[in-house]
């Protein structure tokens, strides 16, 4: 039986953690994959890994860190480092459907941990989408803060979905301690690990 491949871990003194304000339509990776670009169109670093993922169609905070142990320790479940999103939804949301977010909701693979969330107007410092949401007069949106403690795939889209909103536009405002604060799409900057 082989051992499990220790963690790449940062020489000691050169950890880095980068926020990223991560663009629609970009992947979560430095590679291209022949349809949509990869991280590596804009971040020159060598030796940097994202630290969990965000879909091609999502936006904002991506964390990228040179040390294996720390990528783990932000991406582990049982860490329950929050995530916090802005999320544009088609319908309006009412009370149940936002109590069965906050009470945590059964999806096709299991239930999911409670969700905190709110309605909010649609943020001040948020930029334009490229390209924007379709606008309909007939359909109404609303925004919500929604805040997890899991990494599913496309989680919040899904949580959302279930109880009757489906996500127009999601984007990651924090991470734990870190926000997208200062950053637009296509920025990054160096954060204390």
């Amino acid at each position: 039986m082989s051992r499990p491949r220790p963690r790449p871990r940062a020489p000691r003194g050169e950890t880095r953690l980068i926020a990223f304000n991560k663009p629609m339509n970009m992947l979560s990776q430095f590679t291209d994959d022949g349809n949509w670009p990869g991280l590596g169109r804009v971040l020159d670093m060598p030796g940097m890994y994202p630290a969990g993922r965000l879909d091609r169609d999502s936006e904002g905070l991506l964390l990228l860190t040179n040390d294996g142990i720390l990528q783990a320790r932000l991406t582990d479940p049982k860490s329950m480092t929050p995530k916090t999103y802005v999320v544009q939804v088609e319908g309006t949301p009412d009370d149940a459907a936002l109590d069965a977010l906050r009470a945590g909701v059964t999806l096709n693979d299991g239930p999911t941990r409670p969700a905190g969330v709110d309605r909010i107007d649609e943020p001040r410092w948020l930029w334009p989408r490229d390209p924007p949401v379709r606008f309909r007069k007939s359909v109404p949106e609303a925004w919500l803060r929604l805040t997890i403690t899991e990494g599913r795939n496309r989680q919040v889209r899904r949580m959302c979905a279930h109880v009757g909103l489906p996500v127009l536009r999601l984007v990651r405002w924090s991470v734990g301690p870190h926000t997208l604060e200062g950053l637009k799409p296509g920025q990054w900057k160096e954060l204390q690990p």
